[in-house]
């Protein structure tokens, strides 16, 4: 059996994990879906930068307390086979980590619950009396957390693979050893990628990257 080339494999949230925007049922719940339309159509129309877009996403759920959201991110539809496929990377020596502009209290849940062994997420203020502050100023910034997490796993980039859906993960997949695209809607983002899924179940993406070799 060939030796799993990949040490450190990085995987967003939101389009990637879950099955649509993961803050859309946040929304939802909140009872603020024009904002949350409203913002998404600006992004995508790029009317607006990731920052902004990130800080109107956050707003959301101020005044709400964690629970509340981690209520919602229970029943957020997402991936099947996710805690199976963590589990299979880390069987397979590699070490699991979420990147995401999510962020802690969202990162944390996802981390806890299906066993990723690392992750970075977007710097905000702590909750206060468990309930979520206002984002003030946000800086999407997926590739400091890169830094971060090749800093602590010990793997070369070369030997670091991200999996995700956005265009800033696109730019990721050109600093690291592989990109492996899932469900995403952006064809220039298929196109950075070396493998683009189209799948309901992460094993396939733990199976596509048993298939995978870095870029020389």
């Amino acid at each position: 059996m060939t030796e799993f080339p990949w040490r450190l494999v990085t995987v967003d949230i939101d389009g990637t994990l879950t099955v649509g925007h993961g803050w859309r049922p946040i929304a939802v719940a909140f009872g603020r879906l024009a904002e949350f339309d409203s913002t998404h159509r600006r992004f995508h129309a790029h009317e607006i930068g990731e920052d902004e877009h990130l800080a109107n996403l956050l707003a959301l759920a101020e005044g709400h307390t964690v629970r509340e959201v981690e209520a919602i991110l229970e029943g957020t539809p997402r991936l099947s086979g996710i805690r199976e496929g963590v589990a299979e990377l880390v069987r397979l020596r590699a070490v699991p980590a979420l990147l995401s502009h999510n962020p802690g209290y969202v990162v944390d849940w996802y981390r806890r619950t299906f066993g990723f062994r690392d992750a970075e997420g977007v710097p905000l203020p702590p909750p206060e009396d468990g309930r979520i502050p206002a984002p003030g100023p946000v800086r999407a910034n997926k590739e400091g957390g890169l830094r971060a997490l090749l800093q602590r796993s010990g793997a070369s980039p070369r030997q670091t693979v991200h999996v995700g859906d956005g265009w800033a993960d696109a730019e990721l997949f050109r600093r690291v050893g592989g990109g492996v695209s899932v469900n995403t809607t952006r064809p220039e983002v298929a196109e950075a990628a070396d493998v683009a899924l189209t799948t309901r179940d992460f094993r396939d993406v733990v199976d596509a990257l048993r298939r995978l070799s870095p870029r020389a």
